[in-house]
């Protein structure tokens, strides 16, 4: 899956929180300053053309949809993410965040706790 542009994923970010909507809903949602109607109609259609959205025609006006899910979109940008900064280990993404970010107990407490229970998940399929 292509990576976005900053542009691109702000679009998207609005896109798969209102659903779908035309130009004009997904300029709403922009913060101040915000874009010209036409760069917010041109960063869709790249989208459009990149398979990212697809729409629905109402004569000359279209109302834009998400064809990819965040979770999806996640997945693939976290992986590629892991990939190229982390040598692939996800040991070494999650060791450079406890060192780095200064994660409290408690939070490696959680994680801890997350991981755990996705062991018993995956063991419980085997």
């Amino acid at each position: 899956m292509r990576e976005l542009t900053r542009a691109e994923e702000q679009v998207m970010q609005i896109l798969w929180k209102i659903k779908k909507g035309f130009v004009k809903d997904i300029l709403e949602h922009i913060d101040e300053p915000k874009p010209a109607y036409n760069t917010v109609s041109t960063i869709v259609r790249i989208l459009q053309d990149k398979g990212f959205v697809s729409h629905k025609a109402y004569g000359r006006t279209h109302e834009y949809f998400p064809l990819i899910s965040k979770s999806d979109y996640s997945k693939a940008h976290l992986n590629n993410f892991v990939k190229n900064y982390f040598s692939n280990s996800f040991e070494k993404m999650v060791s450079f965040f406890a060192r780095e970010k200064g994660i409290s107990v408690a939070e490696m407490g959680e994680i801890m706790r997350i991981m755990e229970q996705e062991i018993k998940k995956q063991n419980s399929e085997i």
